[in-house]
Order: C-alpha cells, then sequence, then structure tokens
C-alpha cells in the first residue's frame, strides 16, 4: 500500500516489478491517497504527503504481531519477512507452546515456554539452537 495511485502500482508492475518477480507480484497492491491508513499505522508523512516504507504482520484475528519501518534509503529484506511470518504462524498453530528463537527456519528446533526455561535458553540455545 502507498499513496501512489492505481495507475502508478500498475506502471510499476508492469515496468519494473514484473522483471524481477515472473508475472509481477502475487497480490494486489493497494492505494492509500491522502494517506488515511498510513495515519492509522503512524507511518504517513503529511509534509511529503507520502507513507513511509513500513511493513506490518497482522495475524488472522486483525492483530498487528510484528511491524518494521525504515526510511526510504534502507531496502528491506523480504526474506527475513517471510521467516517472521512462518514463525508467528508456527505460533500460532502451537497455541503458544513453541517459541521461535532469534533466527529460527522453518525445521529448526524451536523453544518451549515455561518455567524451566527461564535462566536456561543459553543452554537450550548452546546445545539445539545451532544455526549454520
Amino acid at each position: 500500500m502507498s499513496t501512489d495511485s492505481m495507475f502508478a502500482h500498475k506502471m510499476w508492475n508492469d515496468h519494473e516489478l514484473s522483471k524481477m518477480v515472473g508475472g509481477g507480484v502475487p497480490f494486489p497492491m493497494l492505494s492509500d491517497p491522502g494517506g488515511r491508513i498510513g495515519t492509522l499505522y503512524g507511518v504517513y508523512d503529511g509534509d511529503a504527503g507520502v507513507d513511509t516504507r513500513g511493513r506490518f504482520i497482522i495475524d488472522p484475528d486483525g492483530v498487528v504481531q510484528g511491524f518494521e519501518v525504515l526510511t526510504p534509503p534502507v531496502g528491506r529484506n523480504v526474506a527475513e519477512t517471510l521467516r517472521q511470518v512462518q514463525a508467528f504462524q508456527l505460533v500460532r498453530e502451537s497455541k503458544g507452546t513453541q517459541a521461535t528463537p532469534s533466527g529460527w527456519r522453518p525445521g529448526k528446533p524451536t523453544l518451549k515456554p515455561g518455567p524451566d526455561l527461564v535462566g536456561k535458553v543459553w543452554e537450550v540455545w548452546k546445545t539445539d539452537m545451532a544455526f549454520d
């Protein structure tokens, strides 16, 4: 979503994104003229009339689980965003019986939250969480 018009999004998709991602982005791009949504999320810059770049991970219940806001010169890491979405999905599916440590990826060990883990994360990390 951006303050750009749907026509600007189409041009961007057709002339830029489709060259980076075969067929263009596989989801709709939304327009936020006037920055109403950007204002609600705290990323609208009224002086410049644009939304600051940000991403928001919102769960099926509409709760923001994670977000990142970056100034335009700094690019975002799509692989990290996907990793975080997968981690949030795993935690949600486990109903909180699993937690994902920093750098967790699908198929790697998770943590089991509870009193037994308090003060011992480093031990579990050292023995079970070796990430390459």
